[in-house]
């Protein structure tokens, strides 16, 4: 497996995995906004620029199975509050490759987007582009060591009808550079999950991503 977290999940992103051994491996943070945990099968990353010791002590004196240890909540409230940061959630991790051609969805760019997904994007990736579409938002962006990152939202008087479907796999087809694009879906929103499946992301792992203060 790679040493850094961008060479992890430029693996991962082509179907290779860490070994599925039971271990946690400690990798240093790549920007000072991104820090977290990324659950693998058998297998977990921390990407933090805390002590490695201390990651691992902590997880060896938690009481649960080890395989869960990274993602147990003990061990999540200790990574925060040791390193200031807050998170929102664990969220399914997923990946798919791109697509040829233009979306076949229409799409409108927007130049000066204001809409809650939108700042949310803002705070936690860069380079950030925005396009919507009759009842839906696309969001396009890189996030976590530099991965293209996408997220969608869909009006509720549109939705069950494949809307979020069809964003999804209009992500594939605008990422730059033949790259892979990921996106997340926290685990309890069944509905976000079906939708990129559907449009052909396949889960890799769960996240649980740690925020940064503001001004940090």
């Amino acid at each position: 497996m790679g040493h850094t977290l961008t060479e992890i999940l430029d693996a991962a992103a082509e179907g290779r995995f860490p070994p599925p051994d039971g271990g946690t491996t400690v990798v240093p943070q790549e920007n000072r906004r991104d820090a977290g945990v990324i659950a693998f099968t058998a297998h977990s990353v921390v990407f933090t620029d805390e002590d490695p010791d201390w990651v691992r002590s902590t997880l060896d004196a938690l009481d649960c199975d080890a395989l869960a240890a990274t993602m147990n909540a003990r061990f999540l409230a200790a990574l925060l509050d040791r390193t200031g940061r807050s998170t929102d959630t664990i969220d399914l991790l997923t990946v798919a490759g791109p697509l040829r051609g233009e979306p076949p969805l229409e799409l409108r760019e927007m130049a000066d987007p204001d809409h809650p997904r939108v700042r949310r994007a803002l705070k936690r990736r860069d380079d950030v582009r925005v396009w919507s579409a009759d009842g839906g938002v696309l969001v396009l962006g890189r996030g976590v060591a530099g991965r293209w990152e996408t997220a969608i939202e869909v009006d509720e008087d549109v939705r069950h009808r494949g809307l979020g479907r069809e964003l999804a796999r209009a992500a594939r087809h605008l990422v730059p550079d033949g790259q892979p694009v990921w996106s997340q879906q926290a685990t309890g929103n069944a509905r976000s999950i079906r939708a990129f499946q559907a449009a052909g992301y396949r889960p890799v792992g769960a996240e649980s991503l740690l925020l940064a203060p503001a001004g940090r």
